[in-house]
């Protein structure tokens, strides 16, 4: 069912108390936070620019680290209202706290149009308890809540879920509005044939995930080192690479239902391999590609798809209408083992008559530093929320929004 989206609900002269995901990465330059990807940031502009017009009066809350529930000022929101007034061109009045007296005067203050952005909500402990009366805290700053934060929708926290238990008008914000439209609608009844590509590291990650797309899917792509849990299943050698050989077992069944379902379900068929890997210093040596069927040798690990795998994944690809991808197919940090996963975002990006769907995460980076991600249909920005929500599960940050009557 559709969820009631700030199009619904009258805005003009009332205070909003607007989550948002600005949990973005920082960095210091010249003795000052600055922040090094602000997609987060921008996907909002669209809820604050209709908030604005329809005069509502704007107040934002977001979290931003892991800051334990102290003031950290390497965690302060500060940077982000200076990025946010300048993506918006309007100014954005930042809030040295989150509840009490000082975000109290300034949701007072605020006039129509106006956007105040109040400091980290993390910095208390009660806001990740989904404390009630720090959700009541919130609240009373307010008479309209809207969550626009899917990226956090998967946890219920007070500014996420808690809050609206003590606000009567409620809805979602347009990013909200559309992650449920593609990671929801668009999945639950895909266009022929269905191409689903995952990567990543853990099966476990995605066990779930795998078994809901087996329902619907007419190909899955496996790369990354989920691969090698795959391999393990089916009784190949994988040398030293990343697995995880105790969920064997579950692999073995979801390539079962597959075969069952008619699914075509397809692993790595050459690999790319190195004897030692650095992360840190994003270095390997040496590397090589292995024939198609060999396996992998004690004492090296698969860091890559190998250009057999490109080619047979790609023709997949190229055949689909729907495309979901979520996980690069290796370590795609280091500039050698990369050549996958930029091969398959190239791909995805040339199919033009496709739906394509990115899945959030690394997927979200990946397609970034490929330099094709405006030629896809959709970005999640959602990692854990993106893969909860596929796997059927409620979000607690979807699930305290009234459907539309």
């Amino acid at each position: 069912m559709a969820k009631l989206t700030i199009r619904d609900i009258p805005l003009r002269g009332k205070r909003v108390l607007a989550r948002v995901d600005y949990n973005v990465p920082l960095q210091e330059k010249e003795g000052k936070q600055t922040i090094t990807n602000d997609t987060r940031i921008k996907e909002t502009l669209p809820t604050l620019k209709y908030l604005r017009e329809q005069g509502a009066r704007i107040l934002l809350c977001a979290h931003l680290g892991r800051p334990k529930g102290r003031r950290d000022p390497a965690q302060s929101l500060a940077p982000v209202a200076e990025a946010l007034a300048k993506l918006i061109g309007a100014p954005v009045k930042f809030v040295d706290d989150c509840v009490g007296e000082t975000a109290e005067k300034a949701a007072a203050d605020l006039k129509d149009g106006e956007i105040a952005l109040l400091e980290n909500l993390r910095f208390y402990n009660e806001e990740e308890k989904n404390d009630p009366a720090f959700a009541a805290r919130l609240a009373k700053l307010a008479d309209v809540y809207v969550n626009d934060a899917f990226g956090a929708a998967h946890r219920a926290h007070a500014s996420t879920a808690g809050v609206a238990d003590h606000v009567s008008a409620k809805a979602i914000g347009l990013l909200m509005e559309k992650e449920l439209k593609f990671l929801g609608e668009e999945l639950e009844h895909p266009k022929k044939p269905f191409v689903v590509i995952l990567g990543g590291a853990k099966v476990s990650d995605k066990i779930a995930v795998i078994d809901r797309l087996l329902e619907k899917a007419d190909t899955i792509l496996i790369g990354g080192a989920m691969a090698y849990t795959f391999a393990l299943a089916r009784g190949q050698k994988i040398g030293k690479s990343l697995s995880e050989p105790d969920k064997v077992d579950v692999a073995k069944k979801a390539l079962e239902k597959a075969q069952a379902k008619g699914v075509k379900f397809l692993l790595p068929v050459d690999t790319f391999v190195t004897e030692h890997f650095d992360f840190k210093a994003k270095t390997i040596t040496p590397g090589k590609y292995l024939a198609p069927g060999e396996g992998i040798a004690d004492g090296w690990e698969g860091v890559d798809i190998g250009p057999e795998t490109v080619k047979l994944f790609c023709a997949e690809v190229a055949t689909a209408k729907t495309i979901l991808w979520n996980g690069p197919m290796g370590v795609f940090e280091v500039p050698e083992c990369a050549k996958g996963t930029f091969a398959i975002a190239k791909a995805i990006a040339a199919n033009a008559g496709a739906t394509s769907i990115i899945g959030g995460g690394d997927s979200v980076s990946a397609i970034k530093k490929s330099g094709v991600a405006d030629q896809v249909t959709f970005i999640s920005t959602g990692g854990g929320a993106s893969l909860e929500f596929l796997e059927g599960r409620e979000l607690p940050g979807v699930a305290c929004i009234p459907e539309k009557p």
